[in-house]
């Protein structure tokens, strides 16, 4: 096994892991030659190199120290969302000396968890850190993590966390309440909503957010007017035109991602409604392609690379062997004013 450029035979690193009491990057740092390691914790490990017969045949780069590395497990690389991501990572990472190793796609399965295939991998490179994005963990996953003492931080999961868990998201419920103030106070009272999927924590809370404020305004939720896009374009799209056959359609539709009011874009289109002349439309997220739409969209601005380099941050405390104050970060979302909202109008009221 080649690692760090040294070759060695015998345990695994995880075996010393486990006999020492402490993580495998720290074994790893021990093993080659890092000084960031607390002089206790490197004789124990030295220690159960010795006990265990972990042999070590030293080479000319020997003298080199191989950087950091925190692993990034993200569920896609296809969206302007992963790109907020990476570049608060990125940014964060640098600062801390750390290098990044990305994984998506291959490293879940189908439901959208990371495979224990991919989490074997983390004590192969000697990763000092994890960060997942939109993760749901199973109890055995959590276990595994533990077992081998790799520190870990979410970034917005997709549940809620285990307890004791370090993550970060953003302001939901308050985002949900935000946009829906927005469309009460421009005089819409039929206002629908779609959401994403019924079971993620982010969807969630931004439609109990939506109701909260519809309730405070003192007017009345109707469920016709909740729908779930399953943050999918196309199926938001479906969703929209479900909403305009009602036998009263909405003036108005908060949509729980941007990505979901592109699809809600283009649903109005086919029927020849105008935003926002025939009905108002919110986003969620503000990503690029809110600026880019036709017209720009209205939408909550979380601060997605903010949340990623508050991640990482965490993280190096976690590596350090600190806990931090809380292990929930919520950070704040606002509502950015463009051009897809407007007071509703009577004469499409009365059209539609």
């Amino acid at each position: 096994m080649v690692r760090g450029g040294s070759t060695t035979t015998g345990p695994t690193l995880a075996a010393v892991a486990r006999e020492a009491g402490v993580s495998v990057p720290t074994v790893s740092k021990v093993v080659n030659g890092r000084q960031d390691v607390a002089a206790e914790t490197r004789r124990r490990v030295t220690a159960a190199l010795d006990r265990l017969g972990y042999v070590r045949r030293h080479r000319v780069d020997d003298t080199m120290a191989s950087p950091r590395l925190l692993d990034l497990v993200v569920y896609s690389l296809r969206s302007s969302w992963s790109g907020a991501i990476l570049h608060g990572v990125e940014e964060a990472a640098h600062d801390a000396g750390l290098e990044v190793v990305v994984s998506a796609g291959l490293t879940r399965t189908r439901d959208g968890r990371p495979e224990h295939g991919w989490l074997d991998k983390l004590t192969a490179r000697g990763s000092s850190g994890v960060l997942f994005n939109l993760a749901e963990l199973t109890p055995s996953q959590y276990a595994w993590l533990d077992q081998h003492r790799i520190p870990f931080a979410m970034i917005d999961p997709a549940v809620e966390p285990a307890p004791g868990v370090v993550s970060v998201g953003a302001a939901n419920w308050h985002g949900g309440v935000t946009a829906t103030e927005h469309l009460l106070s421009l005089g819409h009272e039929r206002i629908a909503v779609i959401g994403g999927y019924q079971s993620k924590l982010c969807s969630t809370a931004r439609v109990a957010g939506y109701r909260s404020a519809l309730t405070a305004a003192g007017v009345r939720h109707r469920p016709e007017y909740l729908r779930c896009g399953n943050f999918d374009e196309a199926v938001a799209h479906r969703r929209m035109i479900e909403l305009l056959d009602l036998p009263e359609p909405p003036t108005a539709v908060f949509v729980c991602s941007d990505q979901m009011a592109l699809g809600v874009y283009q649903a109005l289109a086919l029927r020849g409604l105008r935003v926002p002349d025939d009905i108002s439309v919110v986003g969620f997220d503000d990503l690029p392609e809110a600026r880019w739409a036709t017209p720009a969209l209205t939408t909550v601005r979380q601060p997605l690379s903010e949340m990623a380099g508050t991640a990482v941050r965490l993280l190096v405390r976690l590596m350090a062997g600190e806990q931090p104050d809380s292990t929930r970060t919520e950070l704040s979302t606002r509502l950015v004013r463009r051009a897809s909202t407007a007071p509703p109008h009577t004469a499409s009221e009365s059209r539609r």
